[in-house]
């Protein structure tokens, strides 16, 4: 009788709390109705299910318990009828299931005819955006044009990308009340761009342009993540989409830099940095490598605020004595962080794992890579003891 009692106690209070639970969701874009629809339908259906088959085992409980003297009913092996029924229930339950996602996911990819494009890229362990320029179309992009320079590896030789607008950072911004095309590429392995507030996420299989449309209703400004386990730095895997007015995104998508105003910088910038000094540190050495550790992928692991991630934060790192995990000490100074880039393997930093991939780079944007650690600064203590020794 006692376990008759808590089953149905907790038949009651499983339903009970959905009914007072405050995590409901809110709607943010055009797509929440259905999506919402079709979880409350799997949630009634399931939910359905679970009062039956609890009420109908503490009702065998309570039924068939035992009693001294009661002679036990000869065995039923099988019931036909019952079987028939089980299967039928079981059946239309699932189909029940499955047509109303298939219904929202038809509609989730059938993209209207004014949609504003907005492409996604990802790549371990950031996002990059994409957006058409004034001709309305997205340049042609080819894997052998991606580099440090070319992220989206967009032809130089395409016309229509020259225009696009290449979004610093890993914020884009969307008009309100605009449906929107979202197309979504990977460089390296398996993605999944989700904006959980607008119920909007897809997977992305490299090698293939994933896509799904959606209406941001309600202005904001909302984390985007990688729904995928994506490689060690997945957690730092994030972004912003910020739903605004239209007159403050055409403002912010006018301060835009387009692909050729940006392979013209870049050109520029490399040729200052041939110029500049070997280990100098000038500012267009600064630049490029700043520009390099974006492109790469750094700043997933390394941050420039002093907090923590996947590796050591680059404030304040060069000049600091590091601890190795062989108990050894070293100073961070140009030799080491040459070396350690080129064999991340060769020696593993304290605290942190040994997790950091080789990156291909060029003996030019390695010394810029280093300029742009360098100018991070050295630590605090690091650098009183500097300014000591230099009075």
């Amino acid at each position: 009788m006692t376990i008759a009692v808590v089953l149905l106690l907790i038949v009651g209070a499983s339903v009970a709390f959905h009914f007072v639970n405050p995590w409901w969701t809110t709607p943010l874009a055009s797509n929440w109705q259905r999506m919402d629809d079709t979880l409350t339908i799997t949630l009634v259906i399931t939910g359905l299910f679970f009062v039956v088959i609890n009420v109908f085992l503490a009702y065998t409980v309570v039924r068939f318990r035992h009693r001294e003297g009661r002679r036990v009913a000869p065995h039923a092996p099988e019931n036909k009828t019952l079987e028939r029924w089980l299967i039928g229930g079981t059946t239309v339950g699932i189909m029940a299931l499955l047509a109303p996602g298939l219904v929202v996911y038809a509609n989730y990819v059938r993209t209207p005819h004014d949609a504003r494009v907005l492409e996604v890229l990802g790549q371990q362990w950031q996002w990059r955006f994409r957006l058409p320029g004034a001709d309305g179309k997205l340049g042609a992009t080819d894997a052998r044009f991606v580099s440090a320079a070319n992220p989206f590896g967009l032809d130089p030789a395409d016309p229509a990308g020259q225009d696009d607008l290449l979004v610093p950072g890993d914020e884009v911004h969307l008009p309100i009340g605009q449906p929107v095309l979202v197309l979504m590429r990977s460089h390296d392995v398996l993605h999944d761009f989700f904006v959980p507030p607008i119920r909007a996420r897809m997977n992305i299989v490299p090698g293939q342009v994933s896509r799904f449309w959606f209406t941001p209703t309600v202005a904001g400004r909302y984390e985007a993540l990688c729904a995928q386990l994506c490689g060690v730095g997945h957690p730092n895997m994030r972004g912003f989409v910020v739903v605004e007015d239209t007159a403050a995104y055409d403002a912010w998508r006018a301060a835009l830099p387009t692909f050729a105003a940006m392979q013209l910088a870049n050109a520029a910038r490399a040729a200052q940095a041939t110029q500049a000094p070997a280990g100098g540190g000038g500012g267009a050495r600064v630049d490029q490598g700043r520009a390099l550790a974006d492109a790469k992928g750094c700043v997933a692991c390394h941050t420039v605020d002093g907090s923590a991630r996947v590796g050591p934060t680059w404030k304040g790192l060069y000049g600091k004595n590091e601890s190795m995990a062989d108990g050894s000490t070293a100073r961070v100074d140009e030799a080491y962080l040459r070396s350690f880039i080129r064999d991340p393997q060769a020696r593993h930093v304290k605290g942190f794992p040994p997790v950091m991939p080789k990156i291909d780079l060029s003996d030019e944007e390695l010394a810029a890579l280093v300029a742009y650690i360098q100018s991070l600064g050295s630590p605090p203590a690091q650098a009183a003891t500097e300014q000591k020794a230099a009075r």
